[in-house]
This record gives C-alpha cells, structure tokens and sequence, in this order.
C-alpha cells in the first residue's frame, strides 16, 4: 500500500482521473487506445489493462473498494504524476501518444 492515506489517495485520483467511467471505457475500444504502451506480455499494453481496471473502480463505492483497488488508485496517481511531469510534445498534443498513454490511465490532458 502507499504511504498516502486513503483520503489522499481518494483526493488525488478525484483530481487526476477526469475521464468517466464510460468515456474511458469508449476510449479503451479505439485503435488509438490500443496502439501505446509497452505489451505486458500478453498483446495488451500495461496501461490498456490498467484502464479497464480503472473503469471498475470508478464504478465501485469508496466504502467497497479492496485493499487492491486502493493499490492500484496509488498506482495510477503514481504514473499519471510522473508523465505529466515529463511534458507532452510541443505541438499536436491532441493526437499524440503522450495523451493516448494518459488517456489509458484515466487522465486526459486536454480537459480542464
């Protein structure tokens, strides 16, 4: 578990993961989704299988999300963190892999 606590964890992906369930879920059916990240071994990418994960949990109360679930939150504040702190291309942001990426994690950059 991250040394956050749940109310901070709950704080952040509030924050950081701006799309709906089902808007992400749509998004997870296009071949723009599918065509970032690195394969996790099985064809899907990393971020792909998170997305859906993503979609669960967002789907989920607060008060019956699994010890996992609050992981995988941490996990995907942690990420979407980190690639937003890299900076996304200087033009095209809109088609880039940089926002598809984030957009598999639940984060499109282009909402406000």
């Amino acid at each position: 578990m991250s040394d956050k606590s749940r109310d901070q964890i709950w704080d952040e992906w509030k924050d950081l993961v701006n799309m709906a369930p089902q808007e992400l879920s749509d998004w997870l059916d296009t071949d723009e989704s599918q065509s970032v990240g690195a394969d996790s071994g099985d064809g899907e990418s990393k971020g792909h299988k998170s997305g859906r994960r993503i979609v669960d949990v967002k789907r989920t109360k607060k008060d019956d999300l699994s010890d996992d679930d609050w992981d995988h939150m941490a996990r995907v504040i942690g990420y979407i963190k980190r690639h937003l702190s890299q900076g996304g291309p200087d033009d095209d942001v809109e088609t880039s892999a940089w926002r598809y990426s984030l957009m598999n994690w639940g984060h499109d950059p282009l909402k406000d």
